[in-house]
C-alpha cells in the first residue's frame, strides 16, 4: 500500500530518483530549458524552486545545503550570481511546464520546463 507515500517513484530507487534530479537541476540551471518527460518535469519543479528560493538569500549556510545538491561549482555559482538575484523579487514560481507531444519511440509525454524570465 501507499499510503501517505508522496511523489512519483518513477521506476527508481530512492538514490537513483535522487541523482535524476540533481542532474536534470543542473542542466535546467545551466540551459535555463530542457525537454524530458511530463512526469520528471513535475517531480523536477518544486525541487529546482526550493534551490531557487535558497539561492535568492545566498549566505554560507543556504550555499552549503545547495551544495549537496549541485556539486559542479560553475552551476552553483550560476544560480547564486544570476539567477538567485534575477528572481529575488518574485515570491516563487520560478518554472513553467510546457506539454510538447509524445515522444516518437515510445508515445511517451513530453514537457518542456524552463526557468521564467525575470
Amino acid at each position: 500500500m501507499r499510503h501517505r507515500k508522496a511523489g512519483r517513484q518513477l521506476r527508481r530507487t530512492s538514490e537513483q530518483k535522487l541523482a535524476l534530479m540533481r542532474s536534470l537541476a543542473m542542466a535546467l540551471i545551466e540551459h535555463g530549458a530542457i525537454e524530458t518527460t511530463e512526469a520528471k518535469a513535475k517531480e523536477l519543479r518544486p525541487f529546482v524552486e526550493k534551490l531557487i528560493t535558497r539561492a535568492r538569500s545566498g549566505t554560507l549556510h543556504d550555499r552549503r545545503l545547495v551544495g549537496r545538491h549541485v556539486p559542479q561549482r560553475a552551476t552553483a555559482a550560476k544560480l547564486f550570481g544570476e539567477i538567485g538575484p534575477s528572481f529575488a523579487a518574485r515570491a516563487g514560481g520560478y518554472t513553467r511546464i510546457l506539454k510538447i507531444g509524445h515522444r516518437k519511440g515510445d508515445g511517451a509525454e513530453m514537457a518542456r520546463i524552463e526557468l521564467i524570465q525575470s
